[in-house]
């Protein structure tokens, strides 16, 4: 478990993930031509609800694995 600090809207907040949920993070924003506090300020901005940052980053990089490797019927 990894703790680091992302700015979202100028405000620094602590985040704490698992080192492969930070590479995968990392990997998609490059990927994206973002840099990582500019993704986890996407992915906040998306949340339905007010809840734990932490989850709803896991939970992006799981949606975006699953799309990887559906293949279409």
């Amino acid at each position: 478990m990894r703790k680091r600090s992302v700015t979202i809207d100028g405000h620094r907040t602590s985040v704490s993930l698992e080192d492969a949920f930070w590479q995968e993070l990392s990997a998609l924003a490059g990927a994206r031509g973002l840099s990582l506090n500019a993704l986890v300020a996407e992915i906040d901005h998306a949340r339905a609800a007010p809840g734990n940052l932490s989850s709803a980053l896991r939970l992006y990089v799981l949606d975006e694995l699953r799309k990887r490797t559906i293949t279409p019927a």
